[in-house]
């Protein structure tokens, strides 16, 4: 009698935002990225957050660095040991970091079958994604289903991003399309989106205020009469979250579900002390 082939495991990056408990919920494999804060260098999980934070307003260098191919290797290795039949494996975009290549390099090295995929985006649109895949692959899907549920979720997602400078963003070389803004007066805070991989501009109010009220507007504009779930991701401790996520739940009445997460450390580094991003995905 044939068996019938194990699980499909979904591995992603720790970009994706990922609370631990919402990974360990639907077996969700994270590889930790990479930071380098002065001459320390290890994996983001490794370092306290609010250290991070003082680091980048104090002006020391925080540099980013996609995992070691090994740390896949070794990732996918295991979800092989436990059983599973095949991997799919999505991450942030190429166009923002090389993480998808070692993943790709490492997928070559594993006995089981290795589906990599690029999302062309990060932060929760990567997380909604990683989710979708995970409980598709729970209930038994085999991986084109797995595929088609990530694919699905991160290409209808959308990020809209408030950074209070961009200067952190031209720091790391990933301020893309977003440079255009550069020069603006200190008062004009820009909003951000991700649009073909990389960071792109929406557009630039007065004011933090005003910038934050337009956050939520837009982020009412893209889900329209849609059910969809929504994430407000900060970096660092701020009560202006709580205060955006009021007014989405009173503006959205299609909103299935809503989440507060805390931002990778590794997108930190480039958005800066006190960014505040939406995720508005389609469910």
């Amino acid at each position: 009698m044939r068996s019938m082939p194990g699980p499909v495991a979904v591995i992603t990056d720790s970009t994706a935002c990922l609370p631990a408990p919402v990974a360990e919920r639907w077996g969700i494999g994270v590889v930790q990225v990479q930071l380098q804060v002065g001459e320390q260098f290890d994996e983001e999980n490794r370092y306290d957050r609010e250290e991070i934070i003082g680091h980048l307003r104090a002006g020391t260098p925080v540099k980013t660095a996609p995992p070691e191919v090994a740390a896949f290797f070794w990732a996918f290795q295991d979800a092989a040991s436990k059983g599973a039949s095949a991997i799919v494996s999505v991450h942030i975009s190429g166009r923002m970091s090389e993480t998808v290549n070692a993943a790709r390099e490492a997928a070559q090295q594993v006995s089981v079958p290795v589906h990599v995929l690029d999302s062309g985006t990060t932060g929760m649109s990567l997380g909604f994604a990683a989710t979708s895949a995970a409980k598709v692959a729970a209930a038994g899907g085999q991986a084109t289903r797995v595929i088609d549920a990530a694919e699905r979720r991160f290409r209808g997602s959308r990020e809209i991003l408030y950074v209070d400078t961009l200067e952190f963003l031209r720091r790391g070389g990933r301020i893309g399309a977003a440079q255009a803004f550069l020069g603006s007066a200190f008062s004009i805070k820009p909003l951000l989106t991700v649009k073909n991989g990389e960071v792109a501009p929406l557009t630039r109010v007065p004011g933090q205020r005003r910038a934050l009220n337009k956050l939520v507007d837009l982020a009412v504009d893209c889900a329209g009469d849609q059910d969809v779930e929504v994430a407000i991701t900060r970096f660092g401790p701020d009560e202006r979250d709580l205060e955006i996520g009021g007014r989405l739940r009173a503006r959205l009445p299609h909103m299935v579900d809503s989440t507060l997460v805390d931002a990778s450390m590794i997108l930190g580094a480039h958005l800066g002390p006190g960014a505040i991003g939406i995720t508005v995905s389609p469910v």
